[in-house]
């Protein structure tokens, strides 16, 4: 259902349904929601894909079945634990790194939204596919219209189009592409960045990105509050030394 693997300072988080792309039931939802809402807080990047050919197919169709059985109040409560694990990926400290290949459909491009970083092997299929079933991208689209806009957003949300990776990357869906042979190394790549900086720097940096347009005094103060930080002294003092500071953490 879920893999878990802990390296330390970062773990690997690894939808484990391959029979069925990755697809969301309700026992995926949350398993996913337990680990990302309890991540220990010395986890510092997480790294999130899927087993197999797929990233997500999104909804699991016998889920959906099931749940086109519920009373209206009963569907709420489905869906609100849906909305809950994209926010749990957003909001917790730790950078999530999406490492997307093959196809990444509806809920599968909500977890690329809700993700920080996102890399793709070149020629993975995206879709918010809602419409074909009739349904609305309704629990993603609070990560999603923020990361593509709303223009990208109204058009994919009403046609469906599946697309490509060099139009997911041109919106901002994802951040970089890969050859399949270098796809994991790239993702790599980025969690060794993140465990290069200063932990706490990057828990409040991705905060800071979630937040509505702040005052300047309100940016100065966190700014001064970073500065007067032992972790701010500590990189600053070791920049003007030549040294490596303290918290950076070096991964082969």
């Amino acid at each position: 259902m879920l893999s878990v693997e802990s390296h330390g300072s970062w773990m690997t988080v690894k939808l484990n349904r391959p029979e069925v792309r990755n697809a969301f039931n309700d026992e995926l939802i949350a398993a996913l929601n337990d680990t990302f809402k309890n991540l220990d807080s010395k986890v510092r990047a997480v790294l999130l894909e899927g087993e197999g050919s797929v990233f997500s197919a999104g909804g699991d169709l016998n889920w959906m079945r099931k749940a086109s059985g519920y009373t209206e109040e009963q569907n709420a409560a489905d869906a609100f634990k849906l909305a809950e694990l994209f926010e749990a990926i957003s909001t917790c400290r730790a950078v999530v790194v999406a490492k997307v290949s093959g196809a990444a459909f509806g809920g599968g491009c909500g977890l690329v939204c809700a993700a920080d970083v996102a890399v793709a092997e070149e020629g993975t299929k995206f879709s918010f596919s809602e419409v074909r079933l009739g349904l609305v991208p309704a629990t993603i689209s609070a990560f999603v219209v923020p990361k593509i806009g709303a223009g990208h957003a109204r058009a994919l949300f009403t046609t469906g189009e599946v697309f490509q990776t060099e139009k997911a990357l041109r919106i901002g869906l994802i951040h970089d592409v890969a050859r399949p042979d270098e796809l994991h190394t790239m993702a790599m790549a980025k969690i060794k960045d993140v465990l290069r900086n200063g932990p706490e720097a990057v828990a409040m940096s991705k905060w800071l990105a979630n937040q509505p347009a702040m005052t300047k005094d309100e940016t100065s103060k966190l700014l001064a509050k970073a500065r007067a930080s032992e972790e701010g002294k500590e990189g600053v003092e070791a920049f003007l030394d030549k040294r490596k500071a303290v918290f950076v953490e070096e991964i082969s």
